[in-house]
């Protein structure tokens, strides 16, 4: 299945969900995830099922001042 991962193009297994999906790609928490333009909150990651043509960004804090 053809996903967009952080507007990288990637191919994934289609039966893994989102959250394996973003550890896969080595994302280290905290992060916040959009499906689509859509927060996903974290205790829906796992049963999150995608479908081709699904667009991933993960975002992590920065911290600063």
């Amino acid at each position: 299945m053809n996903l967009t991962y952080n507007g990288e193009a990637i191919c994934v297994d289609s039966e893994q969900s989102l959250q394996q999906i973003i550890v896969s790609k080595g994302a280290k928490p905290p992060f916040a995830v959009a499906l689509n333009g859509q927060f996903v909150p974290a205790g829906q990651l796992p049963e999150t099922k995608l479908n081709s043509g699904d667009s991933i960004e993960v975002l992590s804090p920065i911290q600063g001042g």
